[in-house]
């Protein structure tokens, strides 16, 4: 397997920014053990065995207890025929039976393939497949999901729970209820295929200590539609995770070990989640409150309950608070540390958040293939608004030309981002051909346009391949998107380019408007068209509801852009679009 990147802090002359723009008393140093995931919980479990672990609805887990059910599980999946290397498919919704299958498959040697609650059909059918998994473990409520492709999958296992086993007893009652409310199956699973979480669980005994490279071995298979659309597993492996974790707990200049309450929202299949939330939490004695779906009401009881000092979380969450009437009835004040990822923080979302709560919100960056965080802001020193921050301890980046591949040095100039770290992928499952066009000279190609000022700042332009060509001029969606929602009307915006004969492509805007707005799309046009290139301004702007979603709350533009052509084909999907605006992109 290829290892991957060549560690940045073997290049002594590559210039690193991060050292001279944190305040000296903070300056962050990275120190990455070389180490499989499963040895750092160990760890934390040996030097805070009663601390709690983590926390589910009023059930707890010290870490005395976490590192027993891992190796349990792990002994388990190993007498179920799991050998190392193979693949485990967790199809989990944030709860307890995630961490202890996830560093239990570890344990045993196996590789985790994340796999989002929210596939079902060919989705799923196509990860399953690819991915060719031993075992997938999940939850009675997803059974439904899976029974249609087991047929012709006969060597899958499905290692299956009972959603009420993680819950308190006084609560367990009442899950079934909701399952059922929400049209989810309650019902036991019958077949061959499937085996009772308890028979793994359950089982006793020991594994001897994991050998081999942490470096090469790899722990996580992270699908992303990466820098070419088709979905597609980024092999992650236990250095990488480890590196990123320490990266990151490097860049939190006021985390205390073992005093920390991380509040887990943000979806644990997704990697933002996984490292930020979950491994940052475990690895440095932290207490993870594990939420299982992000609403809002129950986060804001939850704070109220358990005090958490970190809430990762992506902008429409911490935006969703700041406009939830009761918020003012709670105390959120414990929460010290926000990092923002996945889609632009706006300056106004960031600094009402930061009013209600005296916490540091900062914007980051990164992408799957980074495990993910390659960037951030300071959280003590100076973070700059717009800006996805420095590069993390550890991390070299660069601006390069995507037509001619030249390294782009001035302040300012806007190419693609590269990044190296020993945080970067060993490169795609099964994909030699597409690794090799994204990994070049142990660099990673993010995909994003992006441009660094004279502090090495980094701002995230926009992706290139969302760029809109109006006459032979760039257009970046991100730049519409943000003069759109700086109106006091709308709420949400996101821009595509759709096909033009006499231009190429026209920019064309879905909009959420704000309750009780009632601006028309004339009048939203001209209010861009006066702030800024009118080639830029939108020709048209269609009005929504909501706007379409990943897991983890990223929009989908792909998705809108392909409604928009069939409502414009005349075809089924998107209502039709309304309100052409006027002039071409000389006006």
């Amino acid at each position: 397997m290829d290892r991957g990147p060549t560690p940045p802090e073997s290049d002594p002359d590559f210039p690193r920014p991060w050292l001279r723009s944190y305040p000296p008393n903070v300056a962050p140093r990275l120190e990455v053990p070389n180490e499989f995931l499963t040895d750092a919980l160990h760890r934390s479990a040996e030097r805070w065995p009663a601390r709690t672990a983590l926390i589910h609805y009023g059930a707890r887990w010290s870490y005395r207890e976490l590192w027993q059910a891992v190796e349990r599980w792990a002994v388990g999946l190993t007498r179920l025929g799991v050998r190392p290397r193979d693949r485990v498919a967790l199809y989990l919704p944030n709860g307890p039976a995630y961490p202890i299958a996830f560093f239990g498959t570890l344990r045993a040697g196996a590789t985790v393939v994340q796999v989002s609650p929210l596939y079902l059909g060919d989705d799923l059918a196509r990860l399953l497949d690819d991915a060719d998994p031993r075992a997938v473990v999940t939850i009675e409520a997803l059974v439904s999901n899976l029974n249609p492709l087991l047929a012709t999958r006969p060597s899958i296992r499905v290692i299956w729970a009972k959603t009420r086993a993680f819950y308190p007893i006084w609560i367990r009652p009442f899950v079934n209820a909701v399952l059922r409310r929400r049209g989810y199956s309650t019902g036991t699973p019958t077949g061959a295929a499937f085996v009772r979480w308890h028979e793994v669980a359950s089982a006793t005994g020991t594994l001897p200590p994991r050998t081999g490279d942490p470096a090469r071995e790899v722990a996580v298979l992270q699908y992303t539609g990466g820098t070419t659309g088709e979905p597609k597993a980024a092999m992650l492996t236990h250095r990488a995770l480890r590196a990123n974790v320490a990266q990151v707990a490097a860049w939190n200049t006021r985390a205390v070990s073992g005093r920390e309450i991380v509040l887990a929202t943000i979806p644990l299949f997704h990697i933002y989640g996984l490292t930020v939330a979950l491994l940052n939490g475990l690895f440095d004695g932290g207490t993870v409150v594990l939420q299982t779906r992000p609403d809002v009401p129950e986060l804001l009881r939850l704070v109220d309950r358990y005090r958490p000092t970190q809430l990762p979380g992506v902008p429409s969450l911490y935006q969703a608070i700041n406009l939830n009437p009761e918020v003012g009835r709670h105390d959120l004040h414990s929460i010290s540390v926000c990092i923002s990822g996945s889609a632009p923080l706006l300056a106004a979302t960031a600094h009402r958040f930061e009013e209600l709560t005296g916490a540091a919100v900062v914007e980051g960056y990164g992408l799957t293939e980074a495990s993910p965080v390659t960037h951030a802001n300071p959280i003590d020193g100076e973070h700059r608004s717009g800006s996805v921050g420095l590069p993390l301890p550890g991390t070299d980046q660069k601006i390069v030309d995507p037509a001619t591949g030249q390294t782009l040095t001035a302040p300012g100039a806007v190419g693609e981002l590269w990044v190296r770290g020993p945080q970067v992928m060993a490169g795609y499952y099964r994909r030699p051909e597409e690794t090799a066009q994204v990994l070049v000279d142990g660099w990673l190609r993010t995909g994003d346009a992006a441009q660094v000022d004279a502090d090495g700042f980094t701002y995230i332009v926009d992706r290139l391949k969302d760029m809109i060509n109006v006459g032979g001029l760039k257009v970046y969606p991100r730049e519409v998107e943000e003069v759109l929602t700086a109106h006091p009307a709308v709420a949400e915006a996101a821009v595509v380019g759709l096909p033009e004969a006499a231009h190429g492509e026209m920019v064309v805007a879905v909009v959420v408007r704000r309750p009780g707005a009632t601006i028309g799309p004339e009048e939203l046009i001209e209010y861009v068209r006066g702030r800024i290139a009118h080639f830029k301004a939108p020709r048209r702007i269609e009005f929504r509801e909501q706007l379409p979603r990943t897991g983890i709350q990223k929009v989908l533009r792909r998705t809108l852009r392909e409604e928009l052509l069939r409502a414009a084909s005349g075809g089924p999907g998107a209502g039709p679009l309304r309100a052409p605006g006027s002039g071409g992109p000389g006006r």
